[in-house]
């Protein structure tokens, strides 16, 4: 192999949100879960990778960090899988297969603080390996999975359902997409980003307690989460966007509901989480329907679902109430159709400035595909960042 491929690949953002593992070594989940996978303009991780017999160890850069690879069971596993696929289809003694591969990976948003990077760096480290070496009509989500178990659902675009399956090894957990993101044209996200800062309690960590601690996870697991799930793929299909909006919400809730249950608890919202919580509650009363919709990860950064009908109208009434010092520029990133409507309606009460680090807006997006802009050069050293 004498090139660097290099892929990006979008973050993923579950409605209904998985929490628990059923087995910690192959990653499978408790139940199943469901996403909207955003736009790369915006949000993702850029991989490059290098192989050949030139190289003479396996090395990662995430970040301009070099990664220990050893002491990483999950990066090592992805190696592995990808390498035992290049055997089966040549055989035991393949050269490929004996390449040590040098890879570089960035993320264009913050690492480790609830915005799904993870699930992003997996999803694009296994596809572009796969497209290194020719192998992407392989089950990818499958091996992403065992990267980082929201990494499958970032192999796809639109609407994907992670499938908990109940097979020991895993061979049902997997993910498919629901609906591309040319369904639902009119969805857009916004992201508030309260603390991008890593967070105290990894997910990691956070499940395995969860797992051992809270009695609301079961209830979650064996009750809740196969009615929501059923319930949120029909309001995709439909385009109900009321009913997806309030099943999303509600899921959001229980889980963070699960992650106090849990002991001791895990706290990943903070005071500027709920008076979000508490502004778009009063918002949607005040239109008088469900207009905009909140879910947060392991995190206090919220992410808002809303059509696009009903955006300028909700962002005059955002930044107003979570105003900023900074230029309009820096606070309102993303797509730059969505300056917000001078007029205020409804006159809620601004508070405190500054509680908003910025606001990006976004659209769906489709899933990983490869560019041309690549982090290593072809001798395997790395790009200086611009």
């Amino acid at each position: 192999m004498d090139k660097v491929v290099t892929c990006v690949a979008p973050v993923n953002i579950a409605t209904i949100k998985y929490w628990g593992k059923r087995d910690e070594h192959l990653i499978l989940p408790l139940n199943d879960s469901v996403s909207l996978t955003l736009d790369c303009d915006q949000m993702h991780a850029k991989t490059s990778v290098l192989a050949g017999p030139f190289i003479d160890e396996d090395s990662v850069w995430l970040n301009g960090q070099l990664m220990s690879i050893e002491t990483n069971e999950r990066l090592k596993k992805c190696f592995d899988l990808i390498r035992n696929l290049i055997k089966k289809r040549e055989g035991e003694n393949s050269q490929e297969a004996k390449w040590n591969i040098r890879v570089c990976s960035e993320n264009n948003f913050p690492t480790a603080a609830g915005l799904a990077s993870s699930a992003a760096g997996y999803a694009c480290l296994v596809y572009t390996l796969a497209n290194a070496f020719g192998l992407v009509d392989e089950d990818l989500p499958s091996i992403a999975r065992q990267g980082s178990g929201s990494a499958c659902r970032s192999i796809y675009g639109g609407f994907v359902h992670w499938k908990a399956g109940i097979d020991d090894l895993g061979s049902d957990s997997t993910a498919v997409q629901i609906a591309a993101d040319t369904h639902w044209p009119e969805m857009r996200i916004i992201l508030l980003v309260v603390n991008d800062s890593q967070k105290k309690t990894s997910s990691t960590v956070g499940m395995k307690q969860s797992v051992k601690t809270s009695e609301l996870l079961k209830y979650r697991v064996q009750k809740c989460v196969p009615e929501r799930t059923e319930e949120i793929i029909k309001a995709i299909t439909d385009k109900n966007f009321e009913k997806f909006a309030e099943i999303t919400m509600r899921d959001s809730n229980q889980f963070h509901a699960v992650c106090l249950d849990t002991y001791p608890p895990c706290v990943y919202l903070n005071q500027v989480s709920h008076e979000i919580i508490s502004f778009i509650h009063d918002y949607n009363e005040a239109v008088g329907q469900i207009k905009v919709s909140y879910t947060f990860d392991a995190g206090p950064n919220a992410f808002l679902f809303i059509q696009q009908n009903d955006l300028s109208l909700f962002m005059s009434e955002l930044v107003n109430v979570f105003p900023s010092e900074q230029p309009e520029s820096s606070y309102l990133r993303g797509i730059k159709s969505t300056l917000p409507n001078k007029i205020k309606p409804y006159g809620f009460k601004p508070k405190d400035t500054g509680l908003l680090k910025y606001i990006m807006v976004t659209k769906l997006g489709s899933g990983p595909k490869c560019v041309d802009d690549h982090l290593l050069n072809s001798d395997g050293t790395l790009k200086q960042s611009n």
